[in-house]
């Protein structure tokens, strides 16, 4: 049976698409690192007039590029696991369980993602100040996970709602505890959500910046804030910025190629994603 003859076509858009989204930013990116200060880049040069290592070399010894980096991933890691961990009863009960005003808690759930990030930092900034969680990881990361929540809920409950009724009622039936109910079956089954769900909260998380600037800043410096540095003030260093850019994209396209070896079945990515 020959191919459908819009299969190419579509397999074409969708990685020009990739390349414009990805490949192209981050080719750039690259680029603005290497370039001179002193020489700069500009119109009409398509590419730099001369290359150097110098910005790579010199914020690699200043320390403060690695420390980004190791605190940037410490926190994104304890957020996907503290999202994880708040969000499976929720998502379980709003998947398998006769909730009242399902539909508002649903609604509640995705509240997050409405209100812009800079409000939910003011507002929470100062509660976090008077509780003595400011300028903390803990306070960032528990800060962060509000952002993150609304993604793993909706993606988990996804998954969950697609494992049938049956094996749970078996499960129930046969002596299995709600524990062992979620250990053996629910996590098991709902594997694919846990990856989407636990991907996009630790992208999510790698890339905040308002909520972990207002929170954390200054003392404590992801490679976000770090990249307000450079770009924020009134004198803008573009290489500089341009590395910080470019550690920041290359993680996030790792993690998405992972998830996607890690998800061979795209039928179990797509309940994995559910309906966001």
């Amino acid at each position: 049976m020959s191919a459908h003859p819009t299969r190419p076509l579509l397999a074409f858009g969708l990685y020009a698409g990739l390349f414009a989204a990805l490949a192209m930013p981050l080719a750039v990116a690259f680029l603005w690192s290497l370039v001179v200060p002193k020489a700069g880049w500009f119109a009409p040069d398509i590419v730099p007039p001369s290359l150097s290592l110098d910005t790579w070399s010199t914020m690699l010894a200043g320390r403060g590029l690695i420390r980004g980096i190791g605190v940037s991933l410490v926190i994104s890691v304890l957020v996907t696991l503290l999202t994880t961990l708040l969000a499976l009863p929720t998502a379980y009960a709003l998947a398998k369980l006769p909730v009242p005003g399902k539909r508002a808690i649903e609604l509640f759930v995705l509240a997050p993602l409405i209100v812009p990030g800079l409000i939910v930092g003011v507002g929470l900034g100062l509660v976090f100040i008077r509780l003595g969680l400011a300028y903390s990881i803990i306070g960032v990361v528990l800060v962060q996970t509000i952002g993150t929540l609304p993604f793993m809920i909706r993606v988990l409950a996804a998954a969950i709602e697609a494992i049938p009724d049956d094996l749970v009622h078996a499960a129930r039936s046969l002596g299995a505890g709600p524990l062992d109910v979620a250990r053996r079956l629910i996590v098991p089954l709902a594997w694919p959500g846990f990856v989407a769900g636990g991907l996009l909260s630790f992208v999510s998380s790698f890339e905040e910046f308002e909520k972990t600037f207002i929170v954390g800043a200054p003392h404590i410096q992801t490679l976000t804030t770090m990249l307000w540095t450079y770009l924020g003030g009134r004198l803008i260093i573009f290489p500089n910025a341009a590395v910080v850019t470019f550690v920041l994209i290359v993680p996030a396209i790792l993690v998405f190629f992972l998830a996607q070896a890690a998800l061979r079945d795209e039928r179990a990515l797509a309940a994995g994603m559910g309906k966001l």
